[in-house]
């Protein structure tokens, strides 16, 4: 007859039983870190930079930005995708959707992720090839998200100086309008902004305005019109190809989605921020 011996099932059986075999000396290859590391973030914007910056760009006129008119979030990482600053326009946390704040964060991260000294490529820019058949489809399910530095901390401190994300790496992936790298005078990259909390058309338009007036636009080329920019390309034909391979789609109206992305490089030119 033999006796069946249960596996330890609970971490003080496991941790006895291994100290009982190897010694407690062998049993110390635990992984210790019990919160996400923090780090030091390039000082690329202040807290209020951005959130003025942020204001600015949802209310400016022409055209508006052809969304919903909603409350925004916007997130900056420096070139390490360490979070610098998180704010939103609202007057408290609950006055924008919740979830655009972990949003705004994948779209700066992925701006950074995406773009080089010599080419800058908006989140909005990402959307046609990573569509099923495009050339990068699967990019959005890479680098997820680090759930314990987007949901760590106190609510009350989302969007302040004191957000959790602040001084951590956030990670993500997003492939819709947002998220645009961030140039100084020089045209080198030195980190990203994310903003979300409209459609992602508006998304782009407000994403746009607010690096322009935190005066990191400095663009040095890309996939919008003519090469010259990061703008959004609407290419996208009633069969879904885009033209020019980085297209992406309308969200509420078309035609005040056109204006409002051309007018972009015209009322808010890369490189002429104040």
């Amino acid at each position: 007859m033999h006796l069946r011996v249960p596996w330890p099932r609970t971490g003080l059986a496991a941790s006895t039983a291994c100290t009982l075999a190897l010694g407690a000396a062998a049993c110390g290859d635990d992984n210790s870190i019990t919160s996400p590391p923090t780090f030091d973030p390039v000082p690329v914007v202040t807290f209020d930079q951005l959130k003025a910056a942020l204001v600015q760009a949802v209310g400016t006129p022409p055209a508006g930005n052809g969304g919903l008119n909603l409350n925004m979030w916007a997130t900056v990482v420096d070139t390490a995708g360490v979070v610098v600053a998180v704010a939103y326009t609202g007057t408290k946390e609950g006055d924008q959707w919740q979830g655009s704040r972990i949003i705004s964060a994948q779209k700066a991260n992925t701006a950074k992720n995406f773009s080089l000294d010599a080419l800058a490529l908006s989140t909005a820019n990402l959307y046609a090839a990573t569509q099923p058949g495009g050339s990068l489809f699967g990019l959005q399910e890479a680098n997820p998200i680090n759930t314990d530095v987007a949901y760590g901390g106190d609510l009350a401190g989302y969007g302040t100086t004191g957000d959790y994300m602040v001084g951590k790496r956030i990670g993500g992936t997003n492939v819709f309008g947002g998220g645009f790298a961030l140039y100084d005078g020089a045209g080198n990259m030195i980190g990203a902004v994310g903003v979300s909390g409209d459609t992602s058309c508006a998304d782009h338009a407000i994403g746009w305005k607010t690096r322009f007036y935190l005066n990191l636009d400095n663009v040095p080329g890309g996939v919008g019109d003519l090469g010259a920019d990061d703008n959004i390309n609407y290419d996208i034909d009633g069969s879904g190809h885009s033209a020019g391979g980085f297209g992406h789609p309308h969200c509420l109206d078309a035609a005040t989605e056109n204006t409002v992305a051309a007018g972009l490089p015209i009322s808010f030119p890369i490189g002429s921020a104040p």
